[in-house]
């Protein structure tokens, strides 16, 4: 019962408040009088409503770190968070996360996701190291990168793919960061990151990567990426392995070695264009989403929710379509074969790499994993069955207990097909 469930206080044993939303919000607006906020806070100027299921709505305004509290829920606000009256209390007094509950589905959010993954590290008063997500901003070859940053140990950094923020990715920052640190970015022309006027090639996204590290003191790191972020990886890997430690890469973006009809087409292609107007209906990106995972219904309606939501509030902006238009046709352009081929590029890979593929993928076909077995026969390759092409996200304990094995001993002794 949700009412029962343990309430993560300070020290064991610590009593549950009583599950009140407007003394939980009273409470840590006190102490953000007394206290400076941390620097995310400082850089907002924006409304949430929080709504707890009772009938009373409370909207907190936040301009340049100073926090007020309204009755009702306010009509500019950007963005709107409920759950059950424990879950809301304890996420504002800071004693816990709201990742896990979102992931459940038993929080949801509407609107501006990333300020509720911004406000959730605000509301946490303890001081870094924790493994609960921190907000963070960084200059990284010249992009404005917004990133969560949690935990303390060896570094992973989990990259998202195309079309999607490091939303999709919190799944594996809250499997990992109990012994790890784990940064979690918007890559550059997605999420909240800025959208320079680039390539948005492999090569591209690699140069930001180890910018990024270099600017937030990772010397090496582990890479899991899904979809493009593998791709990302990959590339890293293959122009400075010296930095990358392992790559998890799951369902990664790679050269299509068929149904190249279209290049000619594409290469053709003005992604510039995209700057004009695109209405797009929240309900056709639904039915996309749904059609990349194997059981649409095995994730809660609230998810695709605030997955279309994102996406909606992104897409509108015109920097944000022409970078999405650049990398969907620099994956699809990616020369397969020859000299510069990708697929003669990946048996060069000399970092440790477990491939998870999803056995009903309809985006990136399991079929690739026989060629990287044959382009890496060093590598480990492990089918998810009824698994489409989020496997953090659909299969997430399963997909992270793998990653976990994979991080400590390496994939030698792993399964090469799973049941979920």
């Amino acid at each position: 019962m949700l009412g029962h469930e343990r309430w993560l206080g300070d020290e064991p044993g610590t009593p549950a408040p009583e599950p009140n939303l407007r003394s939980a919000l009273v409470e840590t607006l006190a102490h953000f009088k007394k206290h400076t906020p941390k620097a995310a806070a400082l850089a907002l100027s924006t409304a949430v409503v929080l709504d707890d299921g009772t009938g009373q709505q409370w909207t907190v305004r936040i301009r340049r770190g100073t926090f007020s509290l309204e009755a009702g829920r306010a009509r500019d606000a950007e963005t709107f968070i409920m759950s059950d009256p424990l879950t809301l209390a304890s996420i504002v007094r800071g004693k816990r996360s709201g990742i896990e509950p979102y992931l459940r589905g038993r929080l949801s959010v509407r609107g501006n996701l990333a300020l509720a993954l911004t406000l959730d590290g605000v509301f946490d008063r303890r001081d870094r190291p924790s493994d609960r997500a921190h907000p963070e901003r960084v200059s990284a070859a010249g992009v404005d990168t917004f990133y969560l940053d949690a935990g303390q140990g060896p570094t992973v950094i989990a990259l998202h793919g195309l079309a999607m923020t490091n939303a999709s990715m919190v799944s594996t920052l809250s499997a990992l960061a109990r012994d790890h640190r784990v940064l979690v970015p918007d890559l550059p022309g997605f999420g909240d990151s800025s959208k320079p006027d680039a390539d948005y090639d492999p090569a591209f996204f690699s140069r930001w990567l180890v910018a990024f590290m270099d600017a937030t003191g990772v010397e090496r790191a582990t890479v899991v990426g899904n979809s493009m972020g593998g791709r990302i990886g990959i590339e890293t890997a293959l122009v400075a392995p010296h930095r990358i430690e392992k790559l998890g890469l799951l369902a990664p973006s790679m050269a299509f070695r068929k149904r190249r009809q279209a290049v000619p087409l594409v290469r053709l292609s003005m992604p510039e264009a995209a700057v004009l107007p695109m209405p797009v209906l929240g309900v056709h990106i639904r039915q996309a989403l749904k059609l990349l995972f194997a059981d649409p219904a095995s994730l809660p309606p609230a998810w695709y929710d605030a997955a279309v939501d994102e996406f909606m509030r992104i897409f509108r902006t015109p920097r944000a379509r022409v970078a999405l238009f650049k990398a969907a046709r620099q994956i699809y352009l990616e020369r397969p074969f020859g000299p510069h081929g990708f697929w003669q590029r990946l048996g060069q890979l000399s970092v440790p790499a477990l491939f998870i593929w999803g056995e009903r993928d309809r985006l990136v076909p399991p079929s690739f994993s026989r060629h990287v077995e044959t382009a890496l026969p060093a590598s480990r390759s492990v089918l998810i069955e009824n698994c489409g092409h989020f496997p953090q996200i659909e299969h997430p304990d399963l997909t992270h207990d793998l990653l976990r094995e994979f991080l400590a001993e390496g994939a030698a002794d792993l399964p090469t097909r799973v049941r979920a």
